[in-house]
């Protein structure tokens, strides 16, 4: 029993029925859990594998809003840094907006969920993953995937799952499930793998130029150890899952109107011959425009709000032109521009085309374009990055821009969405396991995709984009890569694999299979599904499919560029790489970074300091370059023993003065009886006062190890040294 507050003394009784399913999943026990947390939603589970736990929670509305022509379905992921004994580094000390990895990992939920929900089923959900325990083991993202599957499943809420979700990892020949956070830096793969007891849905993976059947072999490994995990969640559903929803069918006037707009079959199939797309887009709205205009015709007597039939307008007449377009491709007949399923598109691959840019490229493929910019910067222009392993910096940035010109669209600027994070990310897995260590190129490298125009796959252009860009300016990349992006029509037994789609080809089919790699093997491999499952026999066509396209694309971009310039631009920054003594580093840094701030700025350099005394010095003049050396030494210089040097008075104890000399960078003690040579009662017998300049001689380190000045001898006057 638990008490009300506030004055309150009625008894509450606190209901918990907690019901719970478990089982053992490689090296650790896995756990979902309902009836105890959240619950108030339509449905909750907590998943917990080591000591990692995650609540996910399913709210779902009981009806659509009228008209509403999409399913809106949000999925949220957030990490509490409490969760592996932090606090947060925000100003307020509080989590505020999701980090980029929270993004990517709301998306990893989103993607293979999304395509289990039936056509008809327009009701506002949203699912929120939170990460309340973290032991920087077990990686919180899949445990957020299959406790997701799990609420929704026992939620009542119409979901065609359950689905699974499984991590791969490759080492020494052998694929290893969920390999612990602190291994996955030495597997050569990072995969993961998510689908149903059918078939696969969605594939998201990093790998070191692995081939085409050992990257097949970890999807098949992955699909085969998340079985398990499917069947407890279908054991979870029938002890606690709520009543199934009904599920609505289409009414009898969105059938009229189905059967109605067949007669513009004709029209579409001769608009999805315009093989220029924005001349193709605006033929098939005015058809969809004189189809919706039929409506008051049809309907003149009804209790159905005019924007739901709107909606449904202009459904079917995509569904339509989907069904012309499926069916053409599955016939034999050419696609929409002309190809057939294997031809990628004209390639025109440039470099060099932004002088001031450290490197760029322009890479065009069919009606794509991506303008791609490479920027050399240092240590200190890394990323930081917070979370809840801990603090660090990523020395290799990608960011992908996708403005609404691109598909002559008039929208407004705006800070990246959850596209372009994903994009972005895609791309970025696919180049960085090409890149040079650090000992062998010290620089923070900054890749930048704006999209000028995009007709399919934008992703796989700033890959080729960035290559090039990369090579123009000059990083020594180990290979160059490549990508390209395959579709799948599928009615039946019956499908067709399609190479480099077009974006009607990808809203329209699917499948959504990116893949990139070298000429020896994939690096990326990105893959989501939009039927419920497909299998292995349409993935390894697919892949052999994307493999050749890809040999096709690397052929026409050497051709461009064929390896890494020599030299680096004469505007990127020069590096000079310098020592000191590591006791140094403090006082190159300053009071709150005050010396280097000076430095840097008075310099016009970039300089980065390491704790073992290492100074990296990143410059575009060599005069600038100069002066902070010529800064650093001074500030780090060490005074020779017998050498006399002009000084201040900086402080005064009844023991001696205290002095500072090279410019202020080395203070040591004069003792009062090494200022004149004679006997001096106090310290003011010296006649000297603070900021009086002096002469001192340097003694050097006395057995106690502390340095040593003296005045006795020197003429104060010129700074010579009286003859005995």
């Amino acid at each position: 029993m638990l008490f009300g507050l506030f004055g309150d003394k009625t008894p509450h009784t606190v209901l918990n029925n907690p019901i719970s399913a478990s089982m053992q999943w490689g090296d650790e026990t896995l756990t979902l859990e309902t009836g105890r947390f959240a619950k108030q939603s339509t449905g909750s589970v907590m998943a917990t594998m080591g000591q990692t736990m995650v609540l996910v929670t399913v709210v779902a509305e009981k009806t659509a809003v009228e008209g509403q022509d999409f399913f809106p379905l949000t999925v949220d992921y957030q990490e509490k840094f409490a969760s592996a004994g932090k606090i947060p580094g925000s100003r307020d000390r509080r989590e505020g907006r999701s980090s980029t990895a929270e993004t990517l990992i709301a998306r990893l939920i989103d993607r293979p969920i999304r395509p289990l929900f039936p056509e008809t089923f327009k009701n506002k959900v949203q699912i929120t993953a939170t990460v309340f325990s973290y032991d920087k083991k077990n990686s919180p993202d899949i445990l957020a995937m299959i406790a997701a599957s799990a609420a929704l499943s026992i939620s009542g809420v119409p979901f065609m799952g359950p689905i699974g979700a499984a991590r791969v990892g490759y080492d020494n020949g052998k694929y290893t499930l969920n390999p612990a956070v602190k291994t996955r830096e030495e597997s050569e793969m990072e995969l993961v793998v998510a689908g149903t007891s059918q078939g696969v849905l969605m594939v998201e993976s990093e790998i070191a130029e692995l081939d085409e059947k050992t990257t097949l072999g970890a999807v098949k490994f992955g699909f085969e150890a998340f079985q398990p995990v499917i069947k407890m969640i279908q054991e979870l559903k029938e002890k606690a899952g709520k009543a199934a929803w009904d599920t609505e069918e289409h009414s009898p006037e969105y059938k009229k109107m189905q059967s109605d707009y067949e007669q513009f079959a004709g029209e579409i199939t001769d608009a999805l011959a315009i093989s220029e797309k924005l001349t193709r887009l605006n033929t098939i709205s005015e058809i969809t425009a004189k189809a919706i205009a039929r409506i008051p015709e049809l309907f003149p007597e009804t209790t159905t709000a005019a924007a739901t039939l709107k909606s449904w307008g202009a459904e079917i007449m995509d569904n339509l032109t989907g069904r012309i377009m499926r069916g053409n491709i599955l016939d034999g007949k050419p696609r929409i521009d002309g190809r057939d399923n294997k031809t990628v598109r004209p390639i025109e691959c440039e470099v060099g085309i932004l002088p001031r840019a450290h490197g760029s490229a322009l890479f065009t493929r069919g009606e794509t374009q991506g303008l791609v910019t490479l920027t050399l910067g240092g240590g200190t222009d890394s990323l930081p990055i917070e979370n809840m392993d801990g603090d660090s910096e990523q020395p290799f940035l990608l960011n992908y821009n996708f403005p609404g010109f691109a598909v002559g669209e008039a929208k407004m600027l705006k800070s990246p969405g959850r596209r372009e994070i994903g994009h972005g990310n895609l791309a970025w897995r696919a180049i960085h396991p090409m890149l040079p260590e650090k000992s062998q190129f010290d620089y923070t490298i900054r890749i930048v995709s704006d999209i000028l125009e995009s007709n399919g796959s934008s992703s796989m252009a700033t890959v080729c984009g960035a290559t090039l860009a990369l090579m123009d300016g000059g990083v020594p990349m180990t290979r160059p890569v490549a990508g390209i992006a395959m579709g799948l029509i599928k009615e039946g037994d019956k499908y067709a694999v399609l190479t480099d789609i077009l974006g009607d080809e990808d809203h329209l089919g699917d499948m959504d299979f990116k893949v990139a790699g070298t000429e020896k093997g994939i690096t990326s491999l990105q893959m989501d599904i939009k039927i419920t499952s497909i299998t292995f026999e349409i993935m390894e066509k697919a892949l052999a499919q994307a493999k050749d396209g890809r040999m096709h694309i690397l052929g026409i971009m050497t051709k461009a560029i064929k390896s890494p310039r020599k030299e680096l631009s004469e505007f990127a920054p020069q590096t000079f790489v310098m020592k000191i003594h590591p006791d140094k580093i403090r006082e190159v840094i300053g009071k709150g970074g005050s010396v280097i701030k000076a430095l840097t700025a008075e310099t016009n350099t970039t300089i980065d300091l390491e704790d073992d005394g290492t100074v990296k010095i990143l410059y575009s003049d060599v005069g600038d370059r100069d002066a902070a050396i010529a800064r650093i030494k001074a500030i780090t210089a060490e005074p020779e023993v017998g050498q006399i040097y002009p000084g201040v008075v900086s402080g005064m104890k009844e023991f001696g003065l205290f002095v500072k000399i090279m410019n202020g960078n080395f203070e040591s003690l004069v003792h009062i009886s090494e200022i004149t040579g004679d006997r001096l009662n106090t310290i003011e017998d010296a006649k000297l006062r603070e900021g009086d300049p002096v002469f001192v001689k340097y003694l050097g380190v006395d057995k106690r190890g502390k340095t040593r000045l003296s005045m006795v001898g020197i003429n104060q006057k010129t700074g010579e040294e009286e003859k005995k």
